[in-house]
């Protein structure tokens, strides 16, 4: 498997299963119910999002030096990455979220039968979460590639 020789693709895939098993251990530790389903869900804290990437630009850096085109490529995605997730990925949570409560103020409205799927609302995430997401991200990096 030459693929776990790429140090940076390793420590990518390591900060994104980690932060997302954060997010099952915050739910026991916060709601005291077990929720495998976080592992595969977006949103949330920390973001497995800015996790991933931080890992991959700090595995970048550390495997090619700092200075390297590389690098600058993984931090400029990186950016755009957790820019996105506070933004544009943020918003579209937010009105799933306006939606969902008018469709189930209208549903007496609705032919009978008819029963909506509600939205999913939990897609971006707050400056919080993504800092978290960083600081995990870059940890791993750094331990994948040093």
């Amino acid at each position: 498997m030459m693929l776990l020789l790429n140090t940076p693709l390793v420590a990518a895939v390591l900060a994104s299963v980690a932060a997302q098993s954060i997010k099952v251990l915050l739910v026991l530790a916060t709601e005291r119910r077990w929720a495998p389903e976080r592992l595969l869900e977006t949103g949330g804290m920390p973001s497995s999002h800015s996790a991933s990437v931080a890992a991959l630009a700090t595995a970048v850096g550390v495997t090619y030096g700092w200075a390297h085109p590389y690098f600058a490529i993984a931090a400029v995605f990186g950016s755009i990455v957790m820019y996105d997730a506070t933004g544009i990925r943020r918003a579209a949570g937010q009105q799933a979220e306006l939606i969902n409560d008018l469709v189930e103020e209208l549903a007496h409205l609705f032919d009978e039968g008819f029963q909506p799927q509600a939205l999913k609302t939990l897609l971006g995430h707050t400056y919080p979460q993504v800092v978290v997401g960083l600081v995990v991200g870059v940890a791993t990096g750094l331990v994948v590639a040093l």
